[in-house]
């Protein structure tokens, strides 16, 4: 069991949520994720660290309140624990291997979009602790599903924000955000971009226009998460690779995102009949949806 330290609510639908677990934490980098169930008849959900702290032995997750095993982990409270928290897993961010000096002499620009932005804060903070500037785009549909914001003015060398409706910052998309700091004469030598698979999709299509080196974290639909059960499998510059064991961070131009996307639909209608059960019970009838049908 992994005790919950703390819970907050970041914006709605959406939890953070710090978790005792002394050895993930002391093993975790930048770009991992861990797989986590809510109790045991809940799926195995893949989450990329969103914070550690050795010393304290904790790490932290955002989760989004999206489907029946994801509203179970967010329905957990203080003081209660997750049955299971497997990690850390998957390759660290590139840039954790790269010699210091080769490391300041780069300059790098993030962006995160929805809850992705979390995953994007482990990164910006490690290169601002060794000496790193970043600059970070954070999107959101309006300014009430931002999230990170405080945490990421306090480690990225320039914040910038786009909203869908002009709430807060720039009003548009991620891209054209991108597009418009390019123009003004910004320069980057790799953006990392973390969040819906669309989103990834475009920015990575809008950075290949630049020649710019893009990097996106796929997080794919996994069950063992040590590369036998083959759910979580993408396509990589022709090649099919496992995001659990050989990501989740990829080249974003390599990337095909529109058989990823395919592939992230493919259970929809479990997903869907398993949300019916649960509302059922959660009514207290008796259900007489089958899983089989």
């Amino acid at each position: 069991m992994f005790p919950i330290l703390e819970k907050r609510c970041l914006a709605e639908g959406i939890w953070l949520m710090k978790i005792h677990a002394p050895r993930v934490a002391q093993a975790a980098l930048p770009g991992q994720f861990v797989i986590v169930r809510a109790d045991e008849r809940s799926e195995r959900i893949p989450l990329t660290i969103a914070d550690f702290d050795a010393a304290e032995g904790s790490v932290v997750i955002v989760t989004q309140a999206l489907g029946v095993s994801t509203r179970k982990i967010c329905a957990l409270k203080a003081g209660e624990a997750l049955t299971d928290l497997a990690g850390p897993l998957g390759h660290p961010s590139e840039f954790v291997q790269l010699p210091p000096e080769e490391l300041r002499k780069r300059h790098y620009l993030f962006i995160g979009g929805g809850v992705g932005t979390a995953p994007v804060y482990p990164q910006v903070k490690w290169l601002h602790e060794h000496g790193v500037g970043a600059d970070v785009i954070i999107g959101a549909k309006n300014r009430e599903m931002l999230i990170y914001t405080d945490e990421m003015r306090a480690v990225a060398e320039n914040l910038y924000i786009a909203t869908d409706d002009g709430s807060e910052g720039f009003k548009g998309l991620v891209t054209q955000l991108l597009e418009k700091l390019i123009a003004e004469g910004r320069h980057y030598d790799e953006c990392v971009a973390i969040g819906p698979m669309i989103m990834m999709k475009f920015v990575a299509l809008t950075t290949q226009k630049y020649g710019l080196k893009t990097t996106v974290s796929l997080n794919a639909l996994m069950v063992d998460g040590t590369g036998m059960c083959g759910a979580c499998r993408v396509t990589v510059d022709g090649h099919t690779r496992f995001t659990c064991v050989e990501g989740p961070e990829f080249d974003g131009h390599q990337v095909d995102f529109d058989e990823a996307m395919r592939r992230q639909e493919m259970y929809r209608t479990q997903e869907q009949r398993a949300a019916a059960i649960a509302a059922e019970r959660e009514a207290g009838h008796q259900c007489k949806i089958g899983l089989d049908k």
